[in-house]
């Protein structure tokens, strides 16, 4: 099985005054309901506040500060739910379409939220052939995507050396074949959730690669999706997370690159971002790949110096002089007023660390330039995740990033009870050092 690496952040959100007034107003015993719908409420700003714009993010969630006891308890709930949960996807046939959907997403919901290898790993031979007809057949779209998050979250707890080649051809057919954008994007999120926990081979996963790199350049339609934006995202994001488990990618690095400056004329942003990360993901490997086999390189990151014949290699190789530098910069000084506030701000903040990267490949994302009064040296990378009682994380490289990004989507806010507990996970991102 592969070395992976990974993260997820979490912003706290700022309550009002106002707002806790409101709160403070409410009585639990005069409406039952107000606890709960509280909860769900702050639950669904922080899955919001996730942005990778963060710079500190806690795993210390209230439920998880329980006494011993209390979590044996839930233990064994969980457990038992989860058990109930599979039994009815293996009887299926007894349960109405309705009732089969709604145990779906409880088993989906269970397998977020907390670590049940022990649960469920002797049934996942009975598991994934049903998942498959359950895909293969498309009876409605929310069953179908949850099955497809069910297959992803099932491989996340229980990782497989020979699982990718039992799925892989159910899930291409999917995104290709299918007739709803939704299950497109949840498909090609999960074959390249399978791709890395499933051990799809080096040349597996770069076949991958060069299909979601056609869906880009074709906006979509090479599957069917002209111009849908959110497949096109899936497909950049999914792209450059399989990039982060490849050592060379020098033979696909130039035609990528190609595409992904062409998206960075797009009239979505999310499609600008997420290219435009590929493409620092992109130098910032190749710069790493030319620093491993060139011994003649002077690091002079400290000062902000260039990084000597190295990083000139890497420019003469990709840094397509005006076209790529003019548009970048474009981006990160982007003032038209036909683009609402919020997404000028994501684009300056976004393409301002990009941009620092191609001109200076050792500098990641939120790499600030700013000089310390007391050290002389420069602040370097400010996002750093905490997670409690354990350690702190630097992502200071878009490799980092991209596997963040990936398993935050996946897990959503069950990351931090994998990532203390499940070891594919802890594994994607180390603690130590922000080298590679």
């Amino acid at each position: 099985m592969r070395d992976l690496r990974r993260r997820a952040l979490e912003c706290n959100k700022t309550v009002s005054k106002k707002a806790q007034s409101r709160v403070s107003r409410a009585s639990p015993a005069a409406n039952p309901h107000a606890v709960s719908t509280n909860q769900r409420f702050h639950q669904s700003d922080g899955e919001r506040s996730t942005s990778i714009k963060c710079t500190n993010w806690s795993a210390g969630h209230p439920d998880e500060i329980i006494n011993p006891k209390q979590t044996s308890c839930k233990s064994e709930r969980w457990k038992q739910n989860i058990e109930d949960c599979m039994s009815k996807i293996v009887d299926r046939k007894k349960y109405s379409a309705r009732d089969r959907e709604i145990n779906l997403a409880q088993y989906v919901d269970l397998l977020t939220n907390n670590y049940v290898h022990e649960a469920i790993q002797s049934k996942n031979d009975e598991i994934y052939p049903i998942l498959m007809k359950i895909i293969n057949s498309e009876c409605s779209e929310n069953e179908t995507c949850h099955a497809l998050r069910a297959v992803a979250l099932t491989m996340i707890t229980v990782p497989s050396e020979s699982a990718y080649e039992n799925i892989e051809q159910y899930l291409k057919r999917s995104y290709r074949n299918s007739e709803n954008f939704g299950v497109k994007v949840a498909a090609i999120r999960t074959l390249s959730t399978i791709a890395i926990y499933g051990a799809a081979s080096e040349f597996e996963i770069a076949d991958i690669m060069d299909e979601y790199l056609e869906i880009i350049e074709t906006d979509g339609c090479s599957i069917d999706s002209a111009d849908q934006v959110d497949v096109v995202v899936a497909a950049c994001k999914a792209w450059g997370y399989l990039a982060t488990f490849l050592d060379d990618l020098e033979q696909k690095a130039e035609s990528a690159i190609g595409v992904f400056a062409e998206q960075l004329d797009s009239s979505d942003v999310s499609v600008q971002v997420a290219a435009g990360e590929n493409i620092a993901l992109l130098y910032e490997k190749r710069y790493s790949e030319a620093l491993s086999s060139n011994d003649d390189c002077i690091s002079d990151e400290e000062n902000g110096a260039s990084i000597s014949q190295t990083q000139s290699m890497c420019s003469a190789a990709y840094y397509q002089k005006s076209r790529l530098h003019q548009s970048l910069n474009r981006l990160a000084n982007e003032s038209s007023r036909h683009i609402c506030k919020k997404d000028r701000k994501t684009l300056h903040s976004n393409f301002s660390d990009i941009l620092n990267t191609i001109e200076h490949p050792t500098r990641g994302p939120r790499y600030q330039n700013a000089i310390s009064k007391e050290t002389g040296k420069r602040y370097g990378s400010r996002m750093t995740i905490s997670i409690n009682n354990m350690g702190d994380v630097k992502i200071d490289k878009w490799w980092k990033m991209h596997r963040l990004q990936a398993l935050r989507t996946e897990l959503k806010g069950g990351f931090s009870a994998h990532y203390r507990d499940n070891p594919a996970i802890f594994e994607s991102l180390p603690l130590e050092a922000s080298d590679d």
